[in-house]
């Protein structure tokens, strides 16, 4: 009788201490979920639980949901490290409560990055991975959370080594899912790297994974666009503009199946199978995003437009709901090319206030700005020249090239700091010493066709300035046939319109006439307008050479408007206070600009 009296009491006792708790716990999820969240009353509810001295499960638990609160809801770091180290500590010391102890060590990693504190992250990060092998879907996050810190930190070789060891315990625990996903990161990380022969035989597998696998058709097809999109880069980072088509072609129809498609509440058998790479919606800007990319280097500007459009409407609904840091990365790239598209189009006030909002995206986020500082000083840079102010020019593309160690786009800022030497004239030293470097002959740095052929195109313009016109011929001749390989329509216009140049020069007006015309109707496709307003002066003067009064004065007609607009762009780009961004070349951008009386470029590049 006494045994049932002691265990009836201890019962009565356990449903007493539980009804308490699960009251305060009720408590403080009304108050988290209220809108708007009462964090404060949540907090003071949690905290009540501890003056109960609760069992370790309960003090353990109610540890990491302050912590998490806190983190998540509050500029409280300090107390939520606390809590957070706390409920790492007491997990470690019960069995069968993975759950806790691995959220609390994911979150207090988050935390100490947070902090800077990279050096305490990584050893909580790698113990947790060494205790977790036994719970697969925190084995697999938690390996997936070291390799993305290794990442940040720029040390792509441990991350790849983790992405491989998380690949080969995927395919242990029998989740090719979660290994495709392993390994298509890794070779996000080797192409990253350049390294073009490891990347081939690990998509060829990745393919193959993700025919084969049979499950989540969302999940499948979200495999399918990871894939894609990696191929699709791959061939743009290489130039190969006509090359992608293809699969760019089955990118766009994949994620046409996606939006169809409705997302499965039925979860996994296999917990390692509990990922999504990205949501749905983030894939699909992705997509437009990957697509604007290819339109921008074809020289489809206005697709190019259209496409930007379309994310960027997308990008503003979903961070109303979303600070995902991605979202603003995505927002950043599609902003570098627009500008680009903007530049060559004649929009030249468009792409500098465009290239302001881009400093303000950076200045909200310091890793933003780490990550394209060299671009948004390539971007101004390519204003500078638009606009004529050629020191400026240079200085800008000379800070980019002092702050990136990516190769592609150096021989991308070093071709056209070396067409900016060639159009000062005066620079022969430093510009021999840059083509040097960008032999498109023998020895070019970069795997790119599309850089390769611009740069026969630089060699072809500075021949050309120097008089030396069969040796211009060659190069621009060898830029037209790789330009036309892959649908380069801009190089092939800019290269149509040189050659035309020249036979101007050496009086074969006829030969002159059938460069002329193309690179004329092909920069009108485009539409790019500096190359309309050569193509125009050009046409101009061969009919006026030729005899032919009326084509003369309709030529000298286009080409009097194409001056107008672009002239009337320069002085409204000089008369904006964002100017002024063109003498920044250190440190973060500056905050505000001065407004200027107007502008104090010369035009004469223009008229």
């Amino acid at each position: 009788m006494a045994a049932q009296a002691a265990a009836a009491a201890q019962a009565a006792q356990a449903e007493a201490s539980e009804s308490w708790y699960l009251a305060l716990l009720g408590f403080a999820e009304h108050f988290r979920t209220s809108s708007p969240p009462k964090i404060r009353l949540c907090v003071h509810c949690l905290q009540a639980v501890f003056p109960f001295k609760p069992p370790q499960r309960i003090e353990a638990r109610t540890h990491l949901q302050l912590g998490s609160v806190l983190y998540h809801h509050t500029k409280n770091s300090e107390q939520a490290r606390s809590h957070l180290e706390k409920a790492w500590l007491i997990s470690q010391q019960i069995p069968q409560f993975e759950d806790v102890k691995f959220e609390a060590a994911s979150l207090l990693s988050e935390l100490y990055c947070q902090e800077n504190s990279v050096d305490a992250a990584k050893p909580l990060l790698r113990k947790a991975i060494q205790i977790s092998q036994q719970t697969p879907y925190w084995h697999c996050r938690l390996l997936f959370q070291l390799a993305q810190l290794h990442t940040l930190e720029k040390d792509l070789v441990s991350a790849c080594d983790l992405l491989g060891v998380g690949a080969e315990y995927a395919r242990v625990v029998g989740s090719e899912y979660t290994r495709a996903l392993f390994l298509l990161s890794k070779g996000m990380l080797l192409l990253m790297e350049r390294k073009l022969q490891e990347v081939h035989p690990l998509l060829t597998l990745c393919g193959q994974i993700v025919e084969n696998w049979q499950g989540n058709p969302i999940q499948k097809e979200s495999l399918r666009v990871f894939f894609l999109v990696l191929q699709v880069t791959h061939y743009l980072d290489a130039g190969q503009v006509k090359s992608v088509k293809p699969c760019l072609k089955q990118l766009q129809q994949c994620i046409q199946t996606i939006s169809t498609l409705h997302d499965d509440e039925i979860l996994p058998s296999n917990p390692a199978d509990l990922f999504h790479w990205l949501p749905k919606e983030h894939m699909c800007v992705l997509v437009y995003l990957v697509t604007v990319m290819h339109s921008m280097q074809a020289g489809y500007l206005e697709k190019a437009q259209k496409y930007t459009d379309k994310a960027l409407m997308q990008l503003e609904k979903l961070k109303m709901l979303d600070c995902s840091p991605i979202l603003s990365s995505f927002q950043v790239i599609l902003l570098e090319h627009i500008i680009m598209c903007r530049l060559v189009t004649g929009h030249k006030a468009t792409a500098l206030q465009e290239i302001s909002q881009v400093c303000q995206l950076c200045q909200q986020s310091p890793r933003l700005f780490s990550n394209h500082a060299a671009q948004l000083h390539t971007l101004l840079g390519l204003y500078c020249v638009s606009v004529n102010c050629m020191d400026n020019a240079e200085a800008q593309f000379t800070t980019a090239l002092r702050l990136t160690n990516h190769q592609e786009l150096w021989a991308f800022i070093v071709t056209n700091l070396a067409s900016v030497y060639i159009r000062e004239g005066n620079r022969h030293q430093e510009l021999y010493s840059l083509l040097e470097r960008i032999n498109p002959d023998h020895s070019f740095p970069v795997s790119s066709h599309c850089l390769r052929a611009a740069a026969f195109y630089v060699r072809g313009l500075f021949s050309f300035f120097q008089g030396r016109y069969n040796e211009a011929k060659r190069f621009l001749r060898e830029t037209l046939k790789m330009s036309n390989a892959e649908d380069l329509n801009r190089l092939t216009a800019c290269s149509l319109v040189l050659l035309g140049h020249i036979f101007y020069v050496l009086g074969n007006h006829r030969e002159s006439n059938n460069m002329v015309v193309p690179a004329m109707q092909l920069a009108s496709k485009i539409p790019d307008m500096s190359v309309q307003l050569w193509s125009s002066a050009l046409l101009r003067d061969l009919n006026k050479a030729c005899g032919n009064a009326m084509d003369a004065h309709e030529a000298a007609q286009m080409h009097q408007n194409f001056s107008q607009q672009l002239l009337q762009d320069h002085i409204e780009a000089c008369s904006l206070p964002e100017h002024n961004l063109i003498t920044w070349t250190d440190g973060p951008p500056p905050v505000q600009f001065q407004a200027q009386n107007g502008p104090n470029t010369s035009l004469a590049s223009l008229l």
